[in-house]
């Protein structure tokens, strides 16, 4: 899980983030505050959304983040250690490059929405080449790429 402050009409607003092991954006959701009680609405979300609890939270060393597991998911892992926290701090990089090309969010609904349909799109072509050999690659995203032509047209 991460967070990232989002300037939509210059008012400040956090973007809280949370990716699985496999790189995929797993929940996005878009607050005003940085606080326990923001981190627990975002944890709480991401637990009745995805239908179960997870082994294992990762973040880095924010306060906030040990209230919220402490208070909602007391029995599992929270790792805090450095660099541990990277997959999801890389994962931001995609949405502040599609901010600064639409020169900036307008509202928080817009904002929301854009990011949630950004994610999915994301999550469908992303493979994790690294992990499977070219020939099992090619199928999946030949497939995704059929996916995204029906969506479009």
């Amino acid at each position: 899980m991460d967070e990232v402050f989002v300037s939509i009409n210059g008012v400040q607003h956090y973007l809280w983030r949370a990716v699985d092991k496999d790189g995929e954006i797993v929940d996005i959701f878009l607050q005003k505050r940085r606080n326990a009680a923001a981190a627990k609405r975002f944890l709480k979300r991401l637990v009745t959304n995805n239908g179960g609890k997870p082994r294992k939270i990762v973040t880095y060393k924010l306060g906030y983040y040990k209230v919220a597991q402490r208070d909602i998911l007391p029995n599992v892992i929270h790792v805090t250690t450095q660099y541990a926290n990277n997959l999801s701090e890389l994962s931001q990089q995609l949405a502040r490059i599609r901010e600064r090309v639409m020169r900036r969010f307008k509202s928080v609904n817009q904002t929301q929405r854009f990011l949630e349909s950004h994610a999915a799109v994301y999550n469908l072509f992303n493979l994790q080449r690294h992990c499977v050999r070219t020939e099992h690659y090619r199928r999946p995203r030949l497939g995704a790429f059929a996916e995204w032509n029906k969506a479009v047209t």
